[in-house]
């Protein structure tokens, strides 16, 4: 049985909206995009990268696929990242897309169809995608969330978990949390049931 891993650049408040360039997403009027790089270094680097050389499918929602299919078809096999997720099976969770362009991606209908991809891949790695995320976790489906926490707050954008989203549930983690030189931690949760609340610390 495989594992579907989910990976997410994402701030102090919850805000995971384009991390990687300025016209990445400015949906809903967004002002920040690129905020990762300045955080980025080689050390943070290597763990990405050895993050995505374990997947053997990526698994995304229909924004994050659109963002992906307009960019790394683009930058050439001379690009590592670029060959390796031009070459992996991928799958798009979307009711309208029905022919993605990207070649070797299939779109699923719902969310319920993720399930059955633990059957045919080890590590299956949705990245970015945060409304596919939630409704992850809501299905019950996610088995490790790595978070790249970076050390600012933007105030707007999309995040996580807004107002009225996600679902109870607890985390333990799933290895120390690593620390980079420019202030970035990496957090590896895996689930870990639902919370306990109603702890009174006071009689511990």
């Amino acid at each position: 049985m495989g594992i579907i891993s989910v990976g997410l650049f994402i701030t102090l408040d919850g805000v995971y909206q384009a991390p990687g360039g300025p016209d990445e997403d400015p949906e809903g009027g967004f002002e920040f995009g690129g905020w990762q790089g300045p955080y980025f270094d080689d050390e943070s680097g290597e763990v990405i990268g050895a993050d995505i050389e374990r997947m053997d499918a990526l698994l995304l929602g229909r924004k994050t696929y659109d963002i992906f299919a307009a960019y790394w078809p683009n930058r050439g096999d001379d690009d590592p990242i670029a060959a390796m997720f031009n070459a992996l099976p991928k799958f798009v969770v979307s009711r309208s897309l029905t022919d993605p362009a990207w070649e070797g991606t299939t779109a699923l209908s719902d969310v319920a169809e993720v399930r059955a991809l633990k059957d045919r891949f080890d590590e299956i790695h949705v990245i970015g995608s945060g409304d596919l995320t939630r409704s992850l976790l809501e299905a019950d489906v996610v088995d490790r969330l790595n978070l790249f926490l970076h050390p600012l707050t933007l105030g707007s954008g999309k995040r996580l978990f807004a107002d009225g989203t996600g679902v109870p549930a607890a985390f333990r983690l799933a290895q120390p949390p690593q620390a980079f030189p420019k202030g970035v931690i990496a957090l590896v949760y895996e689930p870990a049931g639902e919370p306990v609340t109603g702890v009174d610390i006071s009689q511990g």
